[in-house]
This record gives C-alpha cells, sequence and structure tokens, in this order.
C-alpha cells in the first residue's frame, strides 16, 4: 500500500490504467480550474482513501451496493450519488447493466458563481447527510439529458462550453435538494440542529490535515463553542440532542479517525501527527491513540 496521498493528477493515472475496466475516458486537464466527466461502465471497485480537493457525483442506471465509511446502502433504481470529499467508499454491482455517469469537479470550478455557494449550505456533499438521491422516472429522464449535455460539451470546441456545463451540473444540483426540502432553508430547522449542523460542517472543515504546517486548532468543545459565538453549555447540550454523543465524543472520534489515516497514508513520522493533530507531546498522542485502539501508533503503522 503506498503512503503518498493520492492528487488529482495520481487519480487519472489509475484511471487510465483502468480504463476498460469502469470508464469511458479521453484525455484529462488537470489545471486550477477543473471538470470532467465520464460514461459509467460495468465495475467493481473499492476507492482509496485520499485528499482530493474536488467533489464527485455519479447517476447511476444500475444495481449495487455502495459500501460508503460505516454505512452499507443498496442502489436498486435509478440515483444521484453525492459522496463526501473527506469519506472512502467501495461500489459492488449487482447484475451487468451499469449505465449513467460520473463526474467530478473543483470548487475553482465554481468560482464566481453563486450558486456553488447557495449549494455548500445544504446537506449535498456533507459528512452527516445521506448521498443517495433516488430518481423519480421524470426526473431521470431529467437528469439523463443534462448529463448527455455536459458529456458532448465537455468534449466539444464550443469557446464557451464551460459556462454551459456549470448551467448543467447546477440544474443537476437543484433537481437534487428538489427531493431535500428541508435544505433549502435551513433557518425552519429546530435550534438545536442547526447548531449542530453548524459545529459538525466546522468540525470536518478542519480535515483532512494535509501538513505538519497546519496543525489542528479547534480542538475542544469550548473552542467549537466560542468559534460559533455560543456558551460551551448550549453547544453540548444540542450536540447531546441530535448525534446522542457529546461534543468531546464527536471531536475525539474524528481526531482518532483521522489519525489512522495519517498513519496509513502518509509518511510522516509519529511525532509529527501528534504534533499536528494538537498534542503536545508525543506521549499524549501516544496515550491518546492507545485509549482508542488498543495498540500503539507505531504499531498500528507498522501492520497496515
Amino acid at each position: 500500500m503506498s503512503d503518498q496521498l493520492e492528487t488529482i493528477a495520481d487519480y487519472y493515472k489509475r484511471i487510465r490504467e483502468n480504463k476498460n475496466k469502469m470508464f469511458d475516458t479521453d484525455d484529462f486537464e488537470t489545471g486550477k480550474s477543473h471538470f470532467n466527466i465520464s460514461m459509467r461502465k460495468y465495475c467493481s471497485f473499492k476507492s482509496p482513501y485520499n485528499r482530493r480537493d474536488y467533489y464527485k457525483i455519479s447517476f447511476i442506471i444500475g444495481k449495487g451496493t455502495f459500501q460508503y465509511g460505516q454505512q452499507q446502502l443498496y442502489i436498486d433504481r435509478p440515483a444521484l450519488f453525492f459522496p463526501s470529499p473527506n469519506i472512502p467508499y467501495s461500489w459492488e454491482c449487482d447484475g451487468d447493466l451499469q449505465e449513467g455517469y460520473f463526474c467530478l469537479f473543483n470548487q475553482e470550478f465554481f468560482n464566481g458563481n453563486s450558486e456553488f455557494k447557495l449549494f455548500k449550505k445544504t446537506s449535498l456533499f456533507k459528512e452527516w447527510s445521506m448521498p443517495l438521491v433516488f430518481l423519480t422516472e421524470e426526473q431521470t429522464q431529467l437528469v439523463t439529458i443534462y448529463f448527455e449535455q455536459m458529456y458532448k460539451l465537455n468534449n466539444s470546441s464550443y469557446p464557451f462550453r464551460c459556462n454551459s456545463i456549470k448551467n448543467h451540473l447546477a440544474s443537476v444540483l437543484h433537481l437534487a435538494l428538489e427531493n431535500r426540502m428541508e435544505d433549502i432553508d435551513p433557518n425552519e430547522l429546530p435550534a438545536n440542529i442547526r447548531l449542530y449542523r453548524l459545529f459538525d460542517e466546522l468540525l470536518n472543515k478542519q480535515f483532512p490535515l494535509d501538513s505538519p504546517a497546519y496543525p489542528l486548532t479547534l480542538k475542544t468543545a469550548s473552542d467549537f463553542a466560542e468559534h460559533l459565538n455560543v456558551h460551551v453549555n448550549h453547544l453540548n447540550s444540542s450536540v447531546k440532542s441530535v448525534a446522542n454523543l457529546t461534543t468531546t465524543q464527536i471531536i475525539k472520534e474524528r481526531m482518532f479517525e483521522e489519525s489512522k489515516n495519517l498513519l496509513k497514508y502518509t509518511n510522516w513520522d509519529i511525532s509529527e501527527i501528534g504534533y499536528t493533530l494538537g498534542f503536545d507531546e508525543p506521549s499524549h498522542f501516544n496515550n491518546f491513540f492507545k485509549k482508542h485502539a488498543n495498540t500503539s501508533p507505531l504499531k498500528f503503522k507498522s501492520t497496515v
């Protein structure tokens, strides 16, 4: 297993090497502003943990099972899949009929577009949200048109194809939100859920940790409460009422998951990982990891 983090260039290298297995792909651009789209084909795969700075959408026609983080999601009808960039997943086909499209884009692709700012305020691509939107027959027809147009435009020489693709992509996202009306106006949600979502977004925005030069800054319930301008007791109460876990438990669990990823997929030494996670002393990180994993960070790293 490689200890290097997969970049978007690495991703395309892997896709090219497996070209006949999953996607119908042509040449790709990996510039600052990036968008690409491919046709889906029959393939079971496991997406490696990565720290890509882009978003992915799959339009799925065909049956199969996603292992998405700790969730197992069965697809038995047309659906859109909006995974969080921070959650690894695998796909197991159930039947030879596998059609649809797969697209990815980075945040720079939507720079200057107010639509994307709107979508970032919803549940799409969030770690805590359901990543699937099942489609009606009418919605499936519409989504097929949107993706067909994006695919044609992406392979055309039309000088304004980027703007047109953005419009079609926005139409796909709007259609998905039609199935999630509660996210259109989050102010109508109960106050405890609004605060929990703000906390959750703030927590996960800190990850993944890409360099020891930028260590974790918000590490305690008090840190988050201060940042959110609420009393820590109010934050704790709201989080517990929604997640049935304490704020501290959620923070520590997220730190533990990140520590495992850093041990598995980077070549950083133990002290660097501990420092990046906010531990002043290597022994403090060692004790934290042992408490959660029943083994030392060094032994864990040596077994992966």
